[in-house]
């Protein structure tokens, strides 16, 4: 039974992402191994099937192939070979074909699911970058609250700063009332201490007092009014004293007022228990104004007792009468000045109490200012801790989205490393040698007729389609086989799309040697190099756009390459450099350089003396490729007006980089247009163009040695017998890919030579080299089946 391998749905959904590797598009239902259709009735009696699973439509439907993993892709590869015999071509042919079709499965199946992994691998670039856009607005808001805050602040210290000011001014002006206060209570004290010298005088007079009778009611009058002053006097000095008991109150309010702003709003029990002690001192004040009230009593009922010792004693003081009447206008006089300097102190009173009053509007503005900003604080911190726990959350999805991103990236490295893997298992089965046939078409100016147009023809049988040409010569058919025939028709296009999958080769870190090989005038160079216009490009500018192209698809992955370029020609047996800057058409090599091959214990190979140049795109490959052919050496023979009379080599050194897995390829790929092969009889060749073709047929000669030799397994390999197999000779065997292009005219009069080449292409086409490849007709499946 066929089974016909087609891939099931490429890519996991975002939520399995973590389960791509164990299963990648499975589609519900039970799994079943993914070999299990190869193991169970695949094999050489199953029918044939397409590579497209079933071409036509015809035969039953074939098993869907489901891969889980890398060991299943694994498993495949470490796949043998099932008990064959060796004659058996037939069943090696139908397994080999097998074989084949599941590769071509795997590797759809590891493209879909890297394209899966990059467009992840945008989609978490892309959220990572909306989340940092958002966390720097956060950052620019909490910014601009906080010079918001820190401005709202500035201007309350400022109040601050001018209360204190003002508060220091009340200082001052309360200050100086307490020292007029002091004044008053000294001439108060000097007051009493007259009167005490008076009450004195009248004790002494007392006895003259009886003797003054007339003049008693004068002096009645007069003690009745100094009485009623002296009250006046006590009442004036206790509202005094409570006015200033009341400022000192006021001002050590305003004190505990302003420690209570400076500090916390928990003060205001402080200013509470102070309050509370200054009206226990004002209770304490006013029990003692009471207390001197009633001395005063004491002492006027004294005085009234007095009086009436005066009364006896007028008679004694009525001598003593003019000089009281003075003592007491002087008392008058500094009576009334007291009065004054009260009067002025009132003023000063009432000013101060309006401008407290004023302050206390102030103070109270000021605090309901202080609650908002308070008020504002809290919410701005509430904003902050919000703000801070949001762009705490940010993070949290940020690193996740990290971890998922490198895990998708890792996972792309292990792909990219598999693609290599399967890439270098199918080069390998097509042959690590391979040959290419094209057919030049006959030229406009041709004069060959339609029989000889004839005299090549391409079979049309399954197995031999694309692989097959046949040449008829004096009756007799040619039949030659190889891994793939482009006839006159095939465009530039269609050639280098058989051969990309090798220069893919070289940027993965491989040797790759593609030759143009033929007579003369077959199309060597049109091949190789091609002629202006995109359509009509050549391998070289179209490799060299391939590998630029993938290089720069790759620096998403962390790659980074570095490429140079060389080129020379082979001309009898000496090199030239073709891109010496003293470079002319004398084709005389420039003086002092001698272009030493050697080669390292790492397979590396250099010319010493010879160009090499940095080059960064396809433009500088380009114009490096006007200046070689502009110094290549061309001659004129009779097989072609202008013919390559030396083998021109192009390599390009590839050395890659990856900072983040830190591996590192170096791969060379060599572009060869070997000289036209002839035969000297025909080619007319004479003098210097002798030595030319004696010359190009020697070292054509020495590359097939060399490649028979390698093939053969021969302990010793003639590199040496020429510059071109020794200056390619680590590109040559092992590992590295050759592709070989023989070249071949259409025209009758070329059919010895064409014989000639196809039947050294066919020598070389036998060879194994490296890992052998499986010989099975089945090459027709493998011309079809492309890369990617």
């Amino acid at each position: 039974m066929a089974s016909s391998l087609t891939p099931r749905s490429p890519y996991p959904k975002k939520e399995n992402l973590g389960n791509a590797r164990r299963g990648m598009g499975v589609k519900p239902g039970p799994r079943r191994n993914v070999l299990s259709a190869i193991n169970n009735g695949g094999g050489a009696n199953s029918d044939t099937a397409s590579v497209d699973g079933g071409e036509g439509g015809a035969g039953p439907a074939a098993p869907v192939i489901e891969f889980s993993g890398r060991e299943d892709v694994e498993r495949l590869l470490a796949e043998k070979m099932k008990g064959k015999s060796k004659t058996d071509f037939k069943g090696r042919a139908e397994q080999m074909s097998e074989y084949i079709k599941k590769l071509r499965a795997c590797i759809r199946w590891y493209i879909e699911l890297e394209d899966g992994y990059l467009a992840e691998q945008e989609t978490l670039r892309s959220t990572m970058d909306a989340e940092n856009a958002q966390h720097a607005e956060l950052e620019a808001q909490l910014s601009s609250d906080l010079e918001e805050l820190k401005a709202a602040h500035l201007d309350l210290t400022r109040r601050c700063n001018s209360l204190e000011e003002t508060l220091n001014k009340e200082k001052v002006d309360r200050l100086l009332a307490v020292e007029s206060y002091e004044k008053e209570r000294q001439e108060r004290e000097s007051a009493e201490a007259s009167r005490d010298l008076l009450t004195v005088d009248l004790e002494r007079v007392s006895h003259e007092a009886k003797r003054f009778s007339e003049q008693l009611k004068m002096v009645q009058d007069t003690n009745k009014r100094l009485q009623e002053y002296n009250t006046s006097l006590q009442q004036y000095n206790s509202n005094l004293q409570a006015d200033a008991s009341k400022s000192g109150d006021i001002i050590s309010k305003l004190q505990k007022e302003k420690s209570a702003m400076m500090e916390t709003m928990a003060s205001l029990k402080d200013l509470n228990n102070s309050m509370k002690n200054q009206l226990d001192s004002s209770r304490t004040s006013q029990q003692e104004a009471i207390r001197v009230k009633e001395e005063f009593r004491k002492e006027v009922e004294c005085l009234r007792i007095e009086l009436q010792q005066v009364r006896d004693d007028r008679d004694q003081s009525v001598a003593q009468v003019n000089t009281l009447s003075a003592d007491l206008a002087n008392y008058k006089e500094l009576a009334g000045k007291s009065a004054k300097y009260c009067e002025s102190l009132s003023v000063k009173v009432t000013a101060f109490e309006e401008s407290w009053s004023m302050q206390q509007e102030q103070i109270q503005t000021l605090q309901k200012q202080l609650a908002v900003a308070t008020e504002k604080l809290k919410l701005a911190d509430v904003t902050a801790i919000e703000a801070m726990t949001g762009y705490e959350e940010q993070k949290v999805k940020i690193k996740d989205l990290e971890e998922r991103l490198a895990s998708a990236e890792f996972q792309i490295v292990e792909a990219d490393k598999l693609r290599k893997k399967l890439h270098n298992t199918i080069l390998e089965l097509k042959g690590n040698i391979r040959v290419f046939c094209r057919v030049r078409p006959l030229l406009q100016d041709s004069d060959s007729s339609g029989m000889e147009e004839a005299l090549i023809s391409y079979p049309t049988s399954v197995e031999s389609a694309g692989r097959g040409i046949d040449l008829m010569n004096q009756g007799q058919r040619f039949s030659f086989s190889y891994d793939k025939v482009f006839d006159h028709g095939a465009s530039q296009e269609d050639v280098f799309v058989e051969m990309s999958q090798l220069v893919q080769s070289a940027l993965d870190g491989y040797k790759v040697c593609i030759f143009a090989y033929g007579q003369t005038g077959s199309g060597k160079t049109y091949t190789m190099m091609g002629q202006p216009g995109r359509d009509q490009k050549g391998i070289i500018p179209r490799s060299l756009e391939q590998i630029f192209k993938s290089s720069q698809s790759l620096e998403n992955q962390g790659w980074k390459y570095c490429m140079q370029a060389s080129m020379l020609e082979i001309y009898n047996e000496t090199i030239r450099d073709l891109l010496a800057p003293s470079r002319s058409n004398n084709f005389e090599m420039p003086a002092g350089k001698l272009y030493t091959i050697k080669h390292d214990p790492q397979g590396n190979t250099t010319v010493t003396d010879l160009t090499v140049a940095d080059v960064f795109s396809s433009a500088d490959v380009t114009s490096l490729l006007a200046k070689a052919s502009q110094s290549r050496s061309v001659g004129r023979t009779q097989m072609n007006e202008q013919s390559s009379r030396s083998h021109f080599v192009f390599t390009l050194k590839i050395s890659g980089s990856n900072e983040n897995t830190g591996q590192q390829v170096q791969g060379v790929l060599n572009l060869i247009d070997l000289a036209g092969s002839e035969r000297l009889a025909k080619s007319g060749s004479t003098g210097d163009r002798l030595k030319e073709t004696q010359a190009i047929n020697k070292s054509l000669s020495a590359l097939s040695d060399v490649i028979f030799a390698i093939a053969k397994g021969d302990d010793h390999v003639p590199f040496r017998n020429s510059k071109l197999t020794y200056l390619l000779q680590p590109c040559l065997g092992g590992d590295s890919k050759t592709l070989m292009f023989v070249n071949i005219s259409p025209e009758a009069s070329s059919v010895g030579e064409t014989i000639c080449s196809l039947r050294f292409a066919s020598r070389v086409n036998a060879c194994e080299i490296g890992i052998p490849r499986r010989h099975t007709q089945a090459r027709s499946f493998d011309s079809r089946l492309s890369y990617g």
